[in-house]
């Protein structure tokens, strides 16, 4: 008699459907057989990696046969020499994705209530529902956050709530003063969450740093990646930044060696290396120009975006589209799983993929 082991999972993960990552390209070449592929689909940097986080990478390399330093120091140290924290303030994850199921283990009980916003990023529900606690989806404005929504959603309930500024999948921003007035209306007992993976791309003086809110609100946790502009993805490591108590709870809860060697060498040689960041920020603004015109030639509308994305109405099912791209070697995101079923998100690539997107969507929407 074999053994019904949906039964023996908890309620939460019963009904769980997993995160759907961008494809790679490696699938596409082994499902159609073609070559020459682009990815812009999962927000990652073009550049490559920068030469001084390579070199790191290197060096470490000959210790490899030993655990990593399960507290960082290293790139502990690095982070307060950038940032102006203290290594008390900081948890250190695989990825900000590993650092937000820290923060939904150590703060959510069944039954609880986690506040996020329509089209927000899909890991907070997923999260949530792990945890067999209720998601309270507040509708957006404009596809950003409603703070008036959000706060009219606290309950006594609400133990979470997840801001990401800017916003993935949509690209929208709060500004400092929307974003202040709505902290100080949130009860200490409600953790908030800002996710800041993008912030390293906007350059509007009004945009907050959530890390110089932290003095003035206790219960704020922002949480940060280096897979974006600092281009390691795919070594996986982010960090939180709260107050100590929080720190210390986070880091019950997080495994140890969590970050790998290699990643804490490669993370904190990167801090180092201005002009790459300074390169990668300057690549994705002419970027974002060289997108933005080109959608608006072929008459399609998109949202104003502060990441490293531009989403894209494709003014019909935008699924379609998205596998006719892939035939033209071209991934993108079709946003279907955040009812947006009419919508791609296009990641900003260098100058001539920019340009092989745009040639191929035109190709496709004519046919």
């Amino acid at each position: 008699m074999s053994c019904d082991f949906m039964a023996l999972a908890t309620p939460g993960v019963q009904g769980l459907h997993p995160y759907e990552a961008g494809k790679p390209v490696e699938e596409l070449e082994r499902e159609l057989g073609i070559s020459n592929i682009i990815k812009l689909a999962s927000n990652e940097n073009p550049l490559g990696p920068s030469a001084m986080a390579m070199a790191a990478v290197e060096s470490a390399l000959s210790e490899s046969t030993r655990y990593p330093d399960s507290n960082g120091f290293g790139l502990k140290r690095a982070l307060r020499q950038y940032y102006g924290l203290a290594a008390d303030q900081l948890t250190l994850g695989n990825g900000s994705n590993d650092v937000l199921e820290l923060i939904t283990r150590a703060f959510l009980n069944p039954d609880d209530e986690v506040v996020f916003s329509e089209y927000a990023f899909a890991v907070y529900p997923i999260l949530t529902q792990a945890c067999s606690a209720k998601a309270v989806i507040t509708p957006a404005r404009d596809y950003g956050h409603n703070l008036q929504a959000m706060a009219e959603a606290i309950s006594d309930k609400t133990r979470l709530l997840f801001i990401a500024n800017p916003n993935n999948p949509t690209g929208t921003a709060l500004m400092r003063e929307e974003l202040v007035a709505f902290l100080d209306s949130v009860p200490q007992t409600v953790i908030v969450v800002l996710d800041e993976a993008y912030t390293e791309y906007v350059e509007s003086a009004d945009f907050p740093d959530g890390l110089e809110l932290l003095p003035q609100y206790p219960n704020l946790i922002v949480t940060r990646t280096f897979s974006k502009a600092w281009g390691l993805a795919g070594l996986r490591v982010g960090f939180a930044a709260a107050n100590p108590e929080i720190t210390d709870l986070l880091n019950r809860v997080r495994q140890p060696f969590n970050v790998s060697h290699l990643a804490l060498a490669a993370a904190e040689a990167v801090l180092s290396d201005h002009d790459y960041l300074k390169r990668s920020v300057d690549l994705n603004r002419d970027g974002m120009q060289q997108l933005e015109e080109g959608l608006k030639l072929q008459g399609l509308g998109f949202i104003p975006s502060y990441g490293n994305f531009v989403t894209v109405d494709v003014a019909r099912p935008a699924q379609p589209v998205f596998e006719a791209l892939l035939h033209e070697g071209v991934i993108v995101r079709p946003l279907a799983p955040y009812r947006m079923p009419q919508h791609l998100r296009i990641s900003i690539g260098l100058p001539e993929e920019n340009d092989r997107f745009l040639r191929a969507l035109r190709q496709v929407l004519a046919c």
